[in-house]
């Protein structure tokens, strides 16, 4: 029997960060991110987590957790993050409910390592060398010369594979698309990701006319809500061409739906919606189960450790957005070479910390 580590404190705080220009999608517009930060605190250590989403995740945390978890044996983190499921049964496990759920479980994670002194994927164990990257943003707000400005860098940093959002405008989309092949050159992928803009019809077509573009990820070209459409789409789009969908996925029943319907080539979840890096595991023995890709959706600072333990593990997002938070917000250490991310396995835990003092312009809960 092992001493039982109690959970001393849990401190929450949001920032708000502004976007350095405007920023959209297919289907959404926005100005800024919000970042839900959580610190445990227990056997001298501080574990971080967060999460990307609306401030009331903080209520979540201290109306519904923080008395809850407040002296439970910090290295149980699986028990943990039960318990807090049960919790949220009344608000549902799904949305800003589970996204507090996500956040806690991985500043549980990042704490027990630190217990243990050691890298979090070392703790969960490592089955990747590194992890593939894929360059992500792209926005529809873009002109031509930021579109080429952010793909270069990319490029220009050894990522081989990129993406870009398409859905305002089927014209428009296909003059994108056309410069970022021209952009990036013929030996870089090019995906495209529509966030639900089309239905199946326009993306059935669109998808054809972008063949002669080599475009081999398609990601949410319907709603990921619309499994019998996206498995229609999946079996009339080129076969060169992924189908992509699963970062709106809170529980794994929804996972479960995605892949037994045969809605997808390639899976994705995000720990920081899911029920955090305890789910994110769960999902990669359910991709195990189908033979199915899988693919981590943004934070990719949060994503690195779990997804280096994972079997089915294919690429990971790294999404402009929460790269630019992450490099101004957190003192990290991970490499990037050759498209590839690999941890600092010097540092222990996720392999940084936050930097308080540079955040606290950006506070508005804590």
């Amino acid at each position: 029997m092992h001493d039982i580590v109690p959970i001393k404190s849990i401190r929450t705080s949001a920032y708000v960060i502004p976007t350095n220009g405007p920023e959209g999608d297919g289907t959404l517009d926005w100005d800024s991110t919000t970042m839900v930060l959580v610190e445990i605190q227990a056997g001298g250590k501080t574990g971080l987590g967060y999460t990307y989403g609306h401030e009331a995740i903080v209520q979540v945390i201290e109306k519904t957790f923080k008395r809850l978890l407040q002296g439970m044996d910090a290295l149980q983190v699986p028990f943990i993050t039960e318990t807090m499921m049960k919790a949220i049964r009344n608000n549902g496990n799904c949305g800003i409910a589970m996204m507090a759920v996500s956040a806690v479980d991985i500043a549980l994670w990042d704490l027990k390592a630190k217990l243990f002194d050691i890298p979090l994927t070392s703790l969960l164990g490592t089955v990747q060398k590194e992890i593939l990257l894929y360059g992500s943003g792209g926005f529809t707000s873009y002109n031509d010369s930021q579109l080429e400005e952010q793909l270069g860098a990319w490029v220009d940093m050894g990522i081989k594979h990129v993406k870009i959002k398409i859905g305002r405008s089927l014209v428009r989309d296909m003059e994108r698309v056309q410069l970022a092949r021209r952009i990036i050159g013929r030996d870089v992928e090019l995906y495209i990701d529509a966030n639900g803009a089309y239905n199946i019809r326009e993306a059935i077509s669109i998808a054809h006319k972008f063949e002669g573009c080599n475009i081999s990820w398609f990601e949410e070209p319907v709603s990921s809500d619309n499994l019998a459409g996206l498995n229609f789409i999946r079996s009339h789009v080129p076969p060169s061409m992924a189908i992509a969908a699963g970062e709106y996925g809170y529980n794994m029943a929804y996972f479960q739906k995605m892949l037994a319907s045969s809605s997808v080539d390639i899976l994705q979840a995000d720990a920081t919606r899911c029920g955090g890096i305890t789910t994110f595991l769960a999902v990669d023995k359910l991709c195990c189960s189908y033979q199915a890709p899988y693919s981590s959706h943004c934070a990719s600072a949060i994503h690195l450790h779990a997804s280096m333990a994972s079997v089915s593990f294919f690429i990971a997002e790294y999404f402009y957005d929460h790269t630019r938070i992450e490099n101004m917000l957190l003192d990290a250490s991970a490499i990037i070479e050759d498209g590839c991310m690999k941890p600092d396995m010097t540092r222990p835990g996720m392999g940084f910390d936050f930097k308080h003092k540079d955040a606290e312009p950006y506070k508005i809960i804590g």
